[in-house]
Parts: structure tokens; sequence; C-alpha cells
């Protein structure tokens, strides 16, 4: 049977109107088109995640007409619908069969496919938010600069260490790579330190300006016994190798001055085992968790056979997980007037991003919202981000629907499927039309305020460094930058890559800031990609339609129907030249057709891993 002689697009207003996610409580008509001769049925078969179907029988819009149509009303709480269409007809030999129409192979929406097989149906998603809810205009205009801090720069006139650890070891010069002292059993025994600090920070504000950027989101700064701080020790402390109070007071200041806010890594899925909160090795005294089943701290953690057996973060023994649920926790954390988002946020910190917010239960998130909400004021708001490695919008964990961006939660996810996208379209792993429909199915599964915020990356502490993914290859580098701060989203920079600095997986991919051993070919279109960003209202906010033709991929972004910005991207070795008859936007109306013929002509060559845009 032929695809098109059934036919739906989730993409296309025609079949599915409105686009994308709704606000709960909306209607949403769908459309069909079938050519079969003698059709029984059309049922609509829609339910809400975790109920039972309801099947609405869809009417043929007139005699003769080819096209069904039903109309469906969101309700209740906010959540996700999961949706198909089963088609009852007779064939040629007057024999009754039943088909279903469901979403495609490669589990992205727009076109379907036709199934005998319910067990093979794929089923197409709606998403429902509770309201708009969308971040503040400083996040999304923005360009985010993400910084390990033992990393980055050492404020020290004579690059003296402050408060050295004990059993740590500091690198001789800050070119060495880094590496892990391990035991037996893979365990870091003895951890390393460069020396970077918030002050090194400070004294790198002009260059950072000067770089084109706006927000500043810093791993750990708590104190804590390893370089990276997600093993927190105490959450009411700077680590004393970044600096104190004053210091973090001081950058947060001096970078508002220079129209900069500052984004802290909320680290509350667990804590250090060398923590005030546990004290596995009495560095905080006889106290702890650990020590003592009469701590105030005991009921945050989950012993079973006590004290050395407990819950850890992915079995790290390092890392005892904390319990989210206690409500001495969520008071410590975020529900005291005395909490730890509270102590820091009203320092004048732009926000948080929530380490593993996989892990962090619905309500604990939304604690943490309201505790950041309370800070913002009409002259600005606060943004709150979480790690989220998959598509966000359907997300389970620990076996349960997750519901944070459905209002009231998170405004955005770090984007980690787009950099995926962008990498595989440049290694030609995927093609440009695989790369719209991966990118339009996030745009329709997203609610529109958390598409736009969400946090765009290429490369983080936890990744390869972008360059040594393209093993060196800097057309392939200056494309990836390209899409990164031109794709819909906030654009976030890791540390040095903007200067070349190359690096394998942890620890590799973190090394020092190479300050003097800049790469300045790299740094040069650095700053070009961020300027086009920075003057191109519609490359920070604007609506986002992709396209292929043939095995170029583009997007047209628009803040207003006068006036619009179009990309077109060669991820391929060799020349490609535009023709429109190769025109493929995955919505079938044409819009965007007619704006792209509107700047680009037939024949226009696109060169091998280059890049063309054009507005109007």
């Amino acid at each position: 049977m032929s695809r098109r002689q059934v036919y739906f697009n989730s993409w296309s207003e025609h079949f599915r109107r409105p686009f994308g996610a709704i606000q709960t409580g909306e209607s949403v008509r769908f459309r069909i088109h079938i050519e079969l001769k003698y059709v029984l049925s059309v049922i609509l078969m829609i339910h809400k995640d975790g109920e039972t179907f309801h099947e609405i029988e869809m009417v043929r819009k007139a005699v003769q007409n080819k096209e069904f149509e039903a109309s469906f009303q969101t309700y209740g709480a906010s959540g996700l619908y999961f949706y198909h269409f089963r088609i009852v007809y007779r064939d040629r030999d007057q024999t009754e069969r039943t088909i279903y129409y469901g979403k495609a192979d490669d589990d992205c929406e727009g076109r379907g496919n036709i199934t005998e097989d319910r067990s093979l149906l794929k089923q197409y998603q709606l998403t429902s938010y509770d309201h708009r809810d969308p971040a503040p205009d400083w996040y999304c205009h923005g360009v985010i600069y993400h910084i390990f801090v033992d990393r980055f720069f050492n404020g020290d006139p004579h690059h003296k260490i402050q408060n050295p650890k004990k059993n740590s070891f500091i690198y001789a010069t800050e070119g060495d790579t880094p590496c892990y002292i391990k035991d037996e059993n893979g365990e870091i025994i003895r951890w390393d330190f460069f020396g970077g600090n918030l002050s090194g920070i400070i004294a790198k504000l002009p260059y950072l300006h000067d770089l084109g950027v706006t927000a500043l989101y810093l791993s750990p700064i708590f104190e804590a016994r390893s370089n990276h701080k997600y093993d927190t020790g105490d959450y009411r402390t700077i680590d004393p190798m970044f600096g104190d109070t004053e210091t973090l007071q001081k950058l947060i200041t001096k970078a508002g001055r220079l129209g900069m806010h500052i984004i802290l890594d909320g680290v509350f899925s667990h804590v250090g085992a060398d923590s005030h909160y546990f004290n596995q090795f009495k560095t905080y005294g006889d106290g702890g968790a650990y020590n003592n089943p009469n701590s105030p701290y005991f009921d945050w953690f989950t012993f079973s056979r006590y004290p050395d057996c407990y819950d850890a973060w992915w079995n790290v023994r390092d890392l005892p997980s904390v319990n989210k649920s206690n409500v001495l926790f969520q008071d410590f954390i975020y529900r005291s007037p005395e909490s730890i988002i509270h102590r820091w946020t009203k320092m004048g910190i732009g926000g948080w991003r929530l380490d593993v917010a996989d892990e962090l239960p619905d309500t604990f998130i939304a604690g943490i919202r309201s505790a950041v909400d309370q800070h913002t004021t009409k002259e600005e708001g606060k943004v709150l981000i979480g790690e989220v490695w998959e598509d966000a919008s359907h997300k389970v964990s620990y076996g349960l629907r997750r519901h944070y961006l459905e209002g009231g939660m998170l405004h955005g996810v770090m984007n980690y499927p787009f950099r995926l996208m962008i990498i595989n379209l440049i290694k030609q792993k995927i093609t440009a039309e695989q790369a719209v429909r991966i990118s339009m199915t996030q745009k329709s599964n997203y609610p529109d305020e958390a598409f736009r915020a969400n946090m765009n990356n290429i490369g983080t502490h936890d990744t390869e460094r972008i360059l040594t993914v393209f093993r060196g290859d800097k057309r392939k580098l200056r494309l990836a930058v390209q899409f990164l701060m031109t794709l819909p989203g906030v654009p976030c920079i890791y540390y040095g890559d903007e200067a070349g600095l190359p690096g394998g997986k942890d620890p590799d991919n973190r090394r020092f800031f190479p300050w003097g051993r800049e790469d300045m070919e790299t740094m040069s279109f650095y700053r070009s990609a961020i300027g086009e960003r920075r003057k191109d209202i519609n490359l920070q906010v604007g609506n986002f339609f992709p396209f292929s033709i043939d095995r170029l991929f583009g997007f047209i972004r628009y803040s207003s129907d006068e006036a619009f910005t179009i990309a077109v991207f060669n991820p391929t070795p060799v020349d490609q030249a535009i023709e429109f008859a190769l025109f493929n936007d995955q919505t079938d109306e044409g819009r965007t057709e007619r704006r792209v013929r509107e700047l680009f002509s037939d024949g226009i060559l696109v060169a091998a891993f280059d890049f063309i845009i054009k507005r109007k």
C-alpha cells in the first residue's frame, strides 16, 4: 500500500492544528487523507499518558472528499497524550481489513507509516503544558560560557595556588595534560589541581566581554575534596581554593557591570562521602551520618547495612545519594528562608543549572523553582536549567514520567540531542533530511518557551572536546560553531574551545585554558559566529523552520513576517548547488520554500563544509 493512499503529517497545520505543544484545556483538530475506495470507519485513537484510549470517530469532510476530521480537547493536569489512527476498509475482494497509521520508523514526528500489525505501531506525541513559562530575556538573547573553575585562570599575581588541599598534587605547568592517580580498584586516591579560581574569572572578565559572552555558567564552586566539586562537602562555603563569599560577590557585581549574569551549578542529588553531612573520613569532626545514627543528617541517606552499605549515585561510593523526599533536606536546600537556594540567589546570581535533573523529583524541582522565583524582580528574572541528555519532553526516570518542562519547574534543559545531531550531520552519519526531522521533532514535542530556552552545546566537561571529535579539522569545527550560534536555544561555549583546546574523554577534556597559546584562527571564527548571533534578533529568539535541499541542511528563523534570516549549511566534503527541485521542508506547506527562493536562486554553490547566511 502506498504511503500517499493514507497520509497524515503532524507538522502541517492542514493535518494537525495548532502545531506542537498546547496549553491544557485547548482543543486540537486532526485531519487525515485517505485514498482508499471503501472506507468503513476512521477512528482517532488518543489517550492521556497512563490512561485508556479515547476512540473518536473521524467524519468525512464532504461527500466524495478524501479527508476525515475530528477534534479532541485536552483536559485535567498537563502531561502527554499519545495517538494514532485506526482505519477499517474493504479491499477489492470485499474483504474487511484494518490498518493503523502512526509515527515513522525513525521515531520522528511529521509524516508517518502504515502498518497492519498493531504491535509495530509507533504512537505520535502531543504535549500539553500547564502555562506559558518563558525564561528571562537576558538569558534567551544571550551567549553562555561554561567555566570549569579549577582549569580557567589563577587570579593570584604570582600564580600561587590558594589553600591547596592535603593529599593532592598540583601540576608543574598549566600546559600539563590532566591525569588521575587511581588505586587497584580504579578509585581516585589523589586529586589533581591547576589552581584556577574566582579571582581568575574576575581578571578575565574583559576577555569574556570582548568575546561577546553575556552569561557565565560555573561548574560547582562549593567546598569539596575533588577538582570538579560534584562531591559537595559544604553547601554554605565557597571552596577555599576558589575564594570566598566576598570574592563571589565581587564577581557577580563586576560581571553585572559588563552586562553578564552568573549561573551556578546546583548539585542536590548526592553529596560527597567527605562532607559535613556524611563525613566518612571525619574531616568535619566526629559527626555526620556515617559516624553517628543520631546525626541530624542521618535520615538524609539510605543505609542497607550501617555504616558501609548505602545508596550512592550510580554506585559511586564517594557520592552518597540523598533522599530528596526528606523534609529536612528540602528545608535545607530550598524551603527555609535560610536555605541554600535563597542564600546564594539573593546575592544577585542569574540562576541555576541543576545537575542530573532526572534524579530530582518533580516536586523537588518545583520547590527550587519557587524559591528561585522569589528573587525575581520586574527588572530581572532568574533562570533554572536542568541537565537532561535525552528528549526531556517524554523522559522517564526511575519509572516515572517527568513533567519538568510543562510550567513552573525548568525553563529549559541542556540540549544534548542537538549536539548529537550537529556532530552526526557533519560526520555524515545522518542525512540533511534526517537532521530536519530530528530538529522538527524536538520543536513539536517541547513547549515553545522551553524549546527557545534550551542550553545548546557542542561540548561540556562530560564530553570529548569538539575539536577532538572532528580530529582537528577546523572546517568541521567552524561549521559546528555556526550551528551552535544559529539554531534555536541559547548557545553555551565550553571554556577553551574557542582557543582551539583539544581533549578526549575525562580528564583530558578538562585541560587548563591555553593562555598565550590560543589558536587565533579558531578564536576568529568563534568571535564572528557570536557576533552574528548578537546582532540578529531572529537568531536569538526567532521562529524556526528547517529544510533540506538534497545534502544541504538549512533553516529559516524569523520574528516577524517582514524580516527573516536564512542559513544554508553544506556538511559534506564537496561543493553543493542549491536546486529547488530537491527542496524538502517536511511540512508540505510551501511557505518556507517561498521565503528561501526570495533570497537564494537555483544553482548557488555552497562550498564544502561551509555555510551561507542571508537576511531580509
